[in-house]
């Protein structure tokens, strides 16, 4: 489920259409402003590229930090939530392929918040959670799928790959390494591919 649709926080309810819309854009506003200018960026800044105004988005995030860790919480179930979609709309190699730009994607966004979340973490708060395990199970749904096409080796498993990924987006994730890490994700994929 995407932080979207959860609960606001201390909220008993769901949050109402309007309520919901302003929340994802100022998550999608922050993931862009913080991808490109930082985490020293003012939250007004935030706002205004959300098309919000301020009252709004400490309505929804009083702190900074409770940004950043929604903001991390929302990249972490889009990456996820688009295993399933990717599946339907393509067949299941090139489905994963199109996955790992998607985790790329979701690793630079990451890195742009990288302090901020080591800080909540330092602090006591867990803005990981479960994220080893639900991108672990979106790997094994593609790879799943793969084999069952049989189109991948099935000796490998979804940790291998898990770990393989992390690798490559620690050594060349950022912006302006991405043709790179493509590069090397493709090397990777081509290693689990079985050739008739």
């Amino acid at each position: 489920m995407s932080e979207g649709a959860q609960l606001s926080e201390g909220a008993q309810r769901p949050l109402r259409a309007d309520a919901r819309r302003n929340r994802e854009k100022i998550l999608a506003a922050a993931v862009r402003v913080f991808t490109a200018q930082g985490l020293d960026t003012q939250m007004e800044r935030i706002a205004k590229e959300a098309g919000v105004g301020s009252a709004t988005l400490y309505r929804n995030f009083p702190t900074r930090e409770a940004l950043v860790e929604a903001v991390y919480r929302n990249e972490l179930a889009h990456l996820c939530d688009a295993a399933p979609a990717l599946l339907a709309q393509n067949p299941p190699m090139e489905a994963l392929r199109a996955w790992t730009r998607l985790f790329l994607d979701y690793v630079t966004a990451k890195y742009g918040m990288i302090d901020a979340l080591r800080a909540i973490a330092a602090s006591g708060g867990n803005p990981y959670g479960r994220s080893r395990e639900m991108i672990r199970a979106a790997i094994g749904t593609l790879m799943d799928a793969c084999a069952a096409a049989g189109s991948i080796r099935t000796d490998i498993g979804p940790a291998d790959i898990a770990a393989a990924l992390e690798g490559i987006a620690l050594t060349s994730g950022g912006a302006e390494h991405r043709r790179q890490a493509e590069r090397l994700l493709d090397l990777a994929l081509d290693g689990l591919t079985i050739r008739p």
